[in-house]
């Protein structure tokens, strides 16, 4: 279900059982395939891929250029620059089993990262530009490196 005040572009493509909540905003050349949850004051921006089943919670935004594999989720008011790739290559040992977890709340990733496959990103964290994350990160810690090391703690209000 499309919710009435969510804006699709009319060149978005949404494939059926999909989930838009209210006053999101859905760009040009995104794709949302079968099953996605988008909750509700989101925004991605264009060229966006949510894959299967991917969950996505409300006020999240995300830059051009962003692919989320299937079956992840996203957390609420969580930010994504530009050309993120949450990949699912399948993990050899255990045939074609793909290994996806996700996003936590209120995250910031820098532009140009990659979350490998199988990890996470705990709530509050920040990955800076760049970056590849090879690891789980923590809640309330900032990380950047390609591979992604702990620069610090977060200060959380």
């Amino acid at each position: 279900m499309i919710h009435p005040t969510a804006e699709i572009h009319p060149l978005a493509y949404v494939e059926e059982d999909v989930e838009v909540g209210s006053n999101t905003i859905v760009g040009p050349f995104c794709i949302l395939r079968k099953g996605v949850r988008v909750g509700a004051n989101c925004k991605f921006t264009a060229y966006c891929e949510l894959r299967e089943n991917v969950v996505v919670g409300e006020g999240t935004t995300m830059g051009s250029r962003c692919t989320i594999s299937a079956n992840a989720s996203i957390g609420k008011h969580t930010t994504i620059k530009y050309a993120f790739v949450l990949t699912d290559t399948p993990n050899l040992e255990q045939g074609s089993v793909k290994s996806v977890r996700g996003i936590g709340d209120n995250v910031l990733i820098g532009a140009n990262v990659t979350l490998m496959p199988g990890f996470s990103i705990g709530h509050n964290a920040v990955v800076g530009a760049c970056s590849q994350v090879r690891a789980d990160i923590p809640e309330n810690e900032i990380w950047y490196g390609s591979p992604a090391k702990f620069y610090k703690t977060r200060e959380t209000s």
